[in-house]
């Protein structure tokens, strides 16, 4: 018997980006039919919230997977011990990561997850278990939508262009598994269309992710620089962005090829604890409106989790 007689509850949040789904349970073996329903929202509204889940790890990898196969839980950072595809987003993970002040532009710390891979992740899972009484939220940007609010003229530039996308592992950082030091070892990058068309619904969407994209190949220094500006700041138009006030038990699930997201970081000033803990569904190549795919330039993918006994 199907889990829902009726269509899921499904509450937008926002005219473009974010969308609440009630009424499910999701430590329940959920059917098709309910999946179907849920990637079909996902692919709508972009990211999509589940309130009050009360699921364990376990919980989170078996939803998961009814969506994809997983990674690792993070390519350079590893994963949480027993469980090869789950990653500690943790308040403090990043802890003497950088020494000195750094350079803080409007749009540091947006990007979309492992741009700098061959095949970024399709999307994440991210639950939310000790969470701040207020301070921490999250938000995402709506890809798709931003493209769409550029001018022709400039959409149809932006279709031929490609860029590097480049992540250096911090100096020093060791990662804490022995089997993906191989890819701690080196930097990981990509050169990606700067506009990919999204393989299941055909959109498509600016595909710049501030945090990992380093250059449009072909441009002077300068040139890329300035587009890459207006760029940032048309995903950053209020009306794109959803912003996710957490709860403990709270699900994020978000569509990592026509997202980017932010972290927060005022939860840096307070002493409140923050623990959450991501998935990641493997993704594929991306692909241009010229039909060019992506090509990998140094690094390894990041494919399914291979773990040896």
């Amino acid at each position: 018997m199907s889990l829902i007689a009726t269509e899921l509850d499904v509450r937008p949040l926002t005219l473009h980006t974010g969308a609440e789904i009630h009424g499910l349970d999701l430590r329940e073996d959920l059917d098709d039919a309910t999946v179907a329903q849920i990637r079909a929202a996902l692919l709508k509204w972009k990211v999509i919230f589940f309130r009050g889940q009360d699921l364990d790890h376990a919980d989170q990898i078996r939803f998961g997977r009814r969506f994809g196969d997983l990674t690792v839980g993070h390519p350079v950072f590893g994963y949480v011990e027993g469980y090869p595809e789950l990653y500690s987003v943790a308040k403090d993970r990043f802890k003497a990561r950088f020494d000195g002040e750094q350079l803080v532009r409007p749009w540091s710390g947006w990007h979309t997850d492992i741009t700098a891979a061959i095949n970024p992740p399709a999307a994440s899972i991210l639950r939310g278990v000790d969470i701040p009484p207020y301070g921490g939220d999250t938000q995402w940007t709506n890809l798709v939508a931003a493209y769409a609010g550029l001018s022709a003229p400039l959409r149809g530039f932006v279709d031929g262009l490609r860029a590097l996308h480049r992540f250096t592992p911090p100096e020093g950082r060791l990662a804490k598994q022995d089997f993906i030091k191989r890819l701690a070892d080196t930097p990981l990058v990509s050169e990606h269309p700067l506009v990919r068309v999204h393989p299941e619904t055909g959109e498509r969407a600016l595909f710049v992710s501030p945090s990992f994209i380093k250059q449009i190949v072909g441009l002077s220094p300068r040139e890329s620089e300035h587009l890459l500006t207006l760029l940032f700041e048309q995903i950053l138009k209020p009306e794109y962005i959803v912003r996710f006030k957490w709860a403990p038990g709270d699900v994020a699930f978000w569509d990592n090829r026509a997202t980017a997201h932010r972290a927060p970081t005022d939860i840096q000033q307070s002493d409140f604890g923050r623990q959450l803990y991501r998935i990641t569904l493997v993704g594929d190549v991306p692909v241009g409106p010229d039909g060019r795919a992506s090509i990998g330039l140094q690094g390894d993918p990041v494919l399914a989790h291979q773990i040896a006994d």
